[in-house]
């Protein structure tokens, strides 16, 4: 008998504390402290006991960490007194400092005195390549040039001064740095109404309506993010309306989420079902943008049958969910394909966090002897989070405990506080970039479907992020074999179906290099792709999109290993899109096509509920 879709109510488990045996100890030896006779009855009526003490403690962090978004104050200032110190202690460092800060003011003078009398031109510092704040036109003249490339030295010698610091670890070092980074990127010409050549010359061009435009727009900005409201233009993409879209039916639901089948656009299609499971940090629709832009519609139209999960957007009540209910979700998912389509095997595809998701799931089916996958497919996708980029420098002991107490005291991680973090790794583009021409120059970027769904974020629920950020990030559980699920830890290597791996040259959220790291941790063929682009727009990287590359090669099973650089470096760099070759590869693990498989019960159309929720 078919499985009925109805709501399924998740049984939040125990999430009380586990006690170390430290802390065990600390309470044994407190309890049996001696108490004088004198303080006996105060001891006994006034005491806060150890509870009391905990709540208090969090109580105040998390309100501090409403005021710094969530980034912790005090792992900061622990890094840079270690800077400061070591510093301190290394002359010889100071000395070449020094002699850099000489060395530099004297190039600088040098091609100041070329540049006004005419003898030159050449910059004496360039920008780096992803850097085009002082790209146009108006930089290159007296004295603008100087300004920024002053400001470009000031900025390198800043670098110098913060990394290579004897007895500091790397992680320090990119720390220190990053956060001196962000100070000056703020305090860039490029960001001032007075340093900048291109917005005086755009403010005497207008007589100064660029400034009353950008006004508008602040006062408009600040309007709706204090009313809750998406971006201007956001209205005009909504879920089911203009994205999302594709034809489908929500065909099972849980409290935690929607299953969407999606209905067939070929009279064949291949037996082996597609399940897509997305980054509970975004709503799914990233992959079924509009239609021109949808991996989903793609999918669909080159003859496969696809499901999606669609998470739920949890709140205060949702606090105590956690990794072992979203695992829990997908094998339900699994279920419920298995009642649609009887003794399919299913292609296995994670986006981002869901990837990390899938490959733990994955693990656990291989190791428990459940042959249900076909394959595995992960797009932007870390399962060794050793060396996971810039996004490290949020993560620490110190920065998970502050995010604890904030997520304890709401309940869950809020998508503000989530998206500060995102934007600080790429500042420049994302913060000084838009201030600039927003709010300077007067001019509104223009709505595109991709940008209105980076405003549509999640939230995450208390319980999964805390374990998810212990044991996946700060542990690095999963890459080691010591994740446990059911009680027995899983390892990456026990998975034995072909995997086709993404990632892109620009992702700040899973590093390529990082995401490559698969190699070393699988026992079974992997097929991996190198594209261009960033975490998002590398993966939404439709056929006819203009100058888009990537590279792709398989690694076999028995295939000797090969260092990313010189993976990059010898395989041969191809123009367009990946999505063909994704087909293509499924094509060549799925059996003969055949008739379109039934829809299942419908509980709604696509894109369903659980995505409009705010």
């Amino acid at each position: 008998m078919k499985k009925s879709a109805t709501v399924t109510k998740i049984t939040k488990p125990d999430t009380r504390r586990t006690t170390t045996p430290a802390n065990k100890t600390d309470q044994i030896s407190h309890q049996m402290d001696p108490v004088p006779p004198e303080l006996g009855p105060l001891c006994a009526t006034n005491a806060p006991d150890r509870f009391a003490v905990e709540s208090m403690d969090r109580a105040v962090k998390a309100q501090l960490a409403r005021l710094t978004q969530g980034i912790s104050p005090f792992g900061l200032a622990s890094t840079f007194f270690n800077w400061g110190l070591h510093l301190a202690s290394s002359p010889g460092k100071q000395v070449q400092l020094a002699e850099k800060a000489m060395r530099k003011t004297a190039h600088l003078g040098m091609t100041a005195g070329r540049l006004m009398s005419g003898q030159g031109t050449a910059p004496c510092i360039d920008p780096l390549g992803h850097d085009d704040r002082f790209d146009a036109a108006e930089w290159q003249r007296w004295p603008y040039n100087m300004v920024y490339q002053n400001f470009l030295m000031t900025q390198q010698w800043w670098y110098n001064a913060t990394n290579d610091i004897d007895g500091m670890s790397r992680r320090d070092e990119q720390v220190a740095s990053f956060v001196v980074r962000q100070i000056l990127d703020m305090m860039s010409p490029s960001n001032s109404l007075w340093t900048n050549p291109e917005v005086i010359a755009e403010t005497t061009r207008t007589f100064g309506a660029n400034l009353v435009q950008g006004t508008q727009n602040l006062i408009e900005d600040i309007d709706r993010t204090m009313a809750g409201k998406p971006p201007v233009g956001a209205e005009d993409y909504l879920p089911g309306r203009e994205v999302a879209v594709t034809p489908g039916k929500v065909v099972y639901r849980t409290h935690l989420f929607e299953l969407i089948q999606y209905a067939p656009q070929t009279k064949t299609v291949a037996q082996e079902p597609l399940l897509i499971v997305p980054a509970w940090i975004m709503k799914y629709y990233i992959l079924d943008l509009s239609p021109h832009n949808s991996l989903v519609k793609y999918l669909v139209e080159q003859g496969f049958t696809v499901f999606m999960v669609s998470w739920r957007n949890p709140d205060a009540q949702d606090r105590d969910i956690g990794m072992d209910n979203y695992l829990d979700a997908v094998g339900e998912a699994l279920d419920e394909i298995g009642q649609i389509i009887p003794d399919a095997q299913v292609h296995g595809v994670g986006y981002c966090l869901g990837g990390t998701l899938m490959s733990a799931k994955a693990s656990q089916m291989a190791r428990d002897g459940d042959k249900r996958l076909k394959t595995l497919s992960l797009f932007a996708t870390q399962v060794d989070f050793e060396d996971p980029g810039e996004l490290q420098l949020f993560i620490s002991e110190s920065q998970v405990s502050f995010l604890e107490h904030m997520m304890w005291d709401q309940g869950y991680l809020d998508t503000k506080q989530m998206a500060g973090a995102f934007q600080l790794l790429r500042s420049t583009d994302l913060i000084w970039s838009r201030y600039v021409h927003e709010y300077l120059m007067g001019r509104r970027q223009p709505m595109f479907d991709l940008m209105a769904w980076n405003s549509d974020a999640t939230r995450m629920p208390y319980r999964m992020h805390s374990e998810y950020l212990r044991h996946m990030f700060l542990n690095n559980e999963l890459a080691q074999g010591q994740y446990r699920i059911d009680g027995k830890p899983v390892a990456i290597s026990d998975i034995t179906a072909p995997m086709f791996c993404v990632s892109t040259t620009g992702d700040h959220v899973a590093p390529w290099k990082s995401v490559y790291k698969l190699h070393l941790l699988t026992d079974t063929d992997v097929t991996f792709v190198l594209t261009s682009g960033g975490h998002n727009a590398g993966i939404v990287s439709r056929p006819g999109h203009k100058g888009r590359t990537y590279q792709i090669d398989t690694a076999t099973a028995s295939a000797k290993y090969i260092a990313p650089d010189d993976w990059r470096a010898a395989v041969p760099v191809q123009d367009g899109s990946w999505w063909p070759e994704f087909t293509s590869w499924l094509d060549k693990q799925s059996s003969a096509k055949g008739p379109p498989p039934p829809m299942g019960a419908a509980l709604g159309d696509a894109p369903g509920t659980f995505v409009l929720q705010r």
